[in-house]
C-alpha cells in the first residue's frame, strides 16, 4: 500500500471509530442504532485501523 492510502485508512476508520462511540453514548449522530450494531462498527474500526497502521510499519 502506498502511505497515503494507509494513513487515509487509518484517519477514516478513526473517525468512524468516534462516530459510533459518540453514536453509543449519546445517540447521535445515527439516531442510537443499538449496542450491538454499535460495538460490530467498533470493533471493525479497531481492526481496520490496526491493519493500516501495521501496513505503514511495513511500508518504512
Amino acid at each position: 500500500m502506498e502511505k497515503w492510502l494507509c494513513w487515509g485508512s487509518l484517519g477514516i476508520s478513526g473517525t468512524l471509530f468516534l462516530f459510533f462511540l459518540m453514536d453509543m453514548l449519546l445517540g447521535f449522530p445515527f439516531g442510537g442504532m443499538g449496542w450491538m450494531v454499535n460495538g460490530i462498527g467498533i470493533a471493525a474500526c479497531g481492526l481496520v485501523g490496526y491493519l493500516a497502521w501495521e501496513s505503514f510499519q511495513e511500508i518504512r
